[in-house]
């Protein structure tokens, strides 16, 4: 068995000593606590009274339904009534093959000139289509505007926000194949 050293029982002696001084069994603090409470007074506001409830009544034999969508498609055919756009597509032509496709389905995969015409060579899921200028593509009424090896422009109308039919420029580029 080690016996502690000389110094060592000392510092410990110690220690123990300083600790019993620090300590007066918490009479300070509790006398300190009590003062504290009784200089806090307590305020606590009073609460305002809640807000009176009143419901609304609704009788549906005077009123006009507001979720009746009825109500929406009338308004809707209003607005585009007094559109001053003069900017629509043609509903009445035939639809193109192509037009069942979302534009960025389609792919370019290249081009052929033949006298007096150039075809861009479109791919959509796996068969491959002969366009040229005048076609349509897409399924926001794109029309085929310029084609070069580089890709193909077109303009589509879409509706905005507001229903108002307008025009935006869209491209096809070729897509390479990277081997």
């Amino acid at each position: 068995m080690i016996r502690p050293s000389h110094s060592q029982r000392l510092a410990a002696l110690l220690i123990v000593a300083g600790l019993a001084g620090c300590s007066d069994n918490g009479v300070e603090l509790q006398q300190w606590m009590q003062e504290t409470k009784q200089a806090t007074k307590v305020s606590i506001p009073k609460l305002s009274e809640p807000k009176k409830f009143i419901p609304f009544l609704y009788d549906s034999k005077r009123s006009i339904d507001p979720y009746n969508p009825s109500k929406l498609l009338v308004a809707l055919a209003r607005a585009q009534g007094n559109s001053n756009s003069m900017l629509k597509p043609d509903m009445e032509r035939r639809r193109e093959p192509l037009e069942s496709f979302p534009l960025d389905t389609l792919k370019m995969v290249g081009t052929m000139a033949k006298p007096g015409a150039m075809y861009a060579l479109l791919q959509a899921d796996k068969a491959v289509f002969q366009v040229k200028v005048g076609n349509y593509v897409g399924q926001n009424f794109g029309l085929i505007t310029k084609i070069n090896d580089a890709g193909v422009e077109l303009k589509e109308i879409v509706q905005d926000a507001s229903g108002d039919w307008v025009e935006r420029q869209a491209k096809l580029e070729l897509q390479e194949n990277k081997k």
